[in-house]
């Protein structure tokens, strides 16, 4: 992979990623390589960027300073154009953005001289159907997730997978989740935790009012359909928990494997069990 343009993003109004940015411009400029900021994160530092959807198009890799959030937004723009991803964590738990702040410059020097292995993650696109017609798609890297409002009653899903009906979930919601998904919403609602290397999705019933509704892996291949029979008007969908719409009844969320990756330039050998037990806690 040859690099001539390095793109940047970072979480808005982060004093140590802006921080950061200043002493970073010159590190790369004296190595005779072009930043490209995107817009907001140019825009707290007094310079000019880009959108980030055209960011994408101009760069051949992408830094990111936040943490798994701002790492989740990125990696839906980029995707489509296959452009690696190196994540510096500055927020949390950090599942995602891995290489922390006291080991930038290593990695960057790694990943400058493509020394970084290259970790493709899979991604889902889903869609929303009404009365027949497409009225939204997003492609997302953790989860799909439908929910009651927090006042409304039970909601009913009726769910199919590759066109054969499964059940009819009466819960506070279902989440359709990647492996790398895997520890976020899912883990909390009682899904299992995979490998972030698996091909297949998972349901987890949130909150199933029949007890005997557990979490269910199934083929990546698979296509998962999800309508609304329920009256309630108090219902989101909520993709990788920062783009949502309102459904009404008789939507459908059809929710299947995007043919685009996100591409994690991981920057040096990691075991991924010694990740699970330091970000939760095992063994303390």
């Amino acid at each position: 992979m040859e690099i001539r343009k390095i793109g940047i993003i970072s979480k808005p109004g982060k004093p140590e990623a802006l921080k950061l940015i200043k002493d970073l411009l010159p590190w790369f400029n004296d190595r005779g390589y072009e930043i490209v900021l995107e817009q907001q994160t140019a825009e707290e530092i007094g310079l000019e960027g880009v959108q980030r959807a055209t960011l994408a198009k101009e760069v051949d890799v992408l830094v990111v300073l936040g943490g798994d959030g701002t790492m989740l937004s990125a990696a839906r723009v980029v995707a489509p154009r296959n452009v690696p991803i190196l994540g510096i964590n500055l927020g949390g738990l950090g599942f995602i953005t891995e290489v922390n702040v006291s080991e930038v410059y290593s990695a960057l020097e790694k990943m400058l001289k493509g020394e970084c292995s290259i970790e493709e993650r899979m991604m889902l696109h889903s869609e929303v159907l009404r009365h027949g017609d497409r009225i939204a798609e997003h492609t997302i890297l953790n989860d799909v997730v439908i929910t009651k409002g927090a006042l409304a009653r039970i909601i009913d899903l009726e769910t199919y997978i590759d066109h054969n009906y499964v059940t009819t979930y009466k819960a506070d919601g279902l989440i359709l989740s990647t492996p790398t998904g895997s520890t976020a919403y899912n883990l909390s609602a009682g899904g299992p935790i995979l490998h972030p290397s698996l091909d297949c999705i998972i349901m987890t019933p949130i909150c199933p009012h029949t007890l005997t509704n557990r979490p269910l892996v199934i083929p990546g291949e698979s296509m998962v359909e999800v309508s609304l029979i329920s009256e309630s008007e108090d219902v989101f969908l909520t993709l990788d928990g920062q783009v949502g719409m309102s459904l009404r009844k008789g939507d459908i969320v059809q929710v299947k494997k995007s043919p685009h990756k996100t591409k994690l330039l991981v920057p040096c050998e990691r075991d991924y069990y010694q990740i699970l037990r330091e970000k939760l806690s095992w063994g303390r």
